[in-house]
């Protein structure tokens, strides 16, 4: 191989490398949830945490109990009540990291993570994509991707 030919090479794959890490934090910043879901209104913030992509629950649509809120203090902030660790059901929703250890798969989707629920307490698989309109598909399921439940992110304009 020529000289400049192999010149040429090394940056057409530097350039791809460089393409897909800027493709892979296309995911990073606020969503907003799909109010419709089951959980009300909520923003989530998605960072790095290392090698991989985390969610943390950064505002709630209702962030206090209300008078309505059956055995709760009105005016106080929500917690984690229904969660199996009864250590865990003091801390506040808002804070409480409900996406974690997803890695992006060098398309559109990131994979291997897990959704937590604080309506219900429970864990879940999970995949996101990145749709061609720039929202995200957020699909938590059990076992098998068929077998779940997609919501829809929007992400939040200047971060929330």
């Amino acid at each position: 191989m020529k000289p400049k030919s192999l010149v040429f090479a090394l940056l057409l794959i530097l350039g791809a490398a460089a393409a897909s890490a800027t493709d892979a934090d296309a995911i990073l910043g606020v969503w907003a949830t799909d109010p419709e879901g089951g959980g009300g209104p909520a923003h989530v913030e998605i960072s790095t945490n290392g090698d991989s992509y985390e969610g943390k629950i950064i505002w709630l649509g209702e962030p206090l109990y209300t008078a309505d809120d059956e055995g709760e203090s009105p005016g106080t902030p929500k917690a984690d009540h229904n969660n199996p660790d009864p250590a865990l059901r003091s801390r506040p929703i808002i804070g409480l990291v409900m996406l974690d250890g997803f890695v992006f798969d060098g398309k559109d989707t990131w994979h291997g993570g897990t959704i937590y629920d604080p309506n219900n307490g429970k864990t879940y698989k999970c995949k996101i994509r990145l749709t061609d309109d720039g929202k995200l598909k957020v699909r938590g399921f059990i076992g098998f991707s068929m077998l779940g439940r997609t919501e829809v992110w929007t992400r939040v304009p200047n971060g929330g």
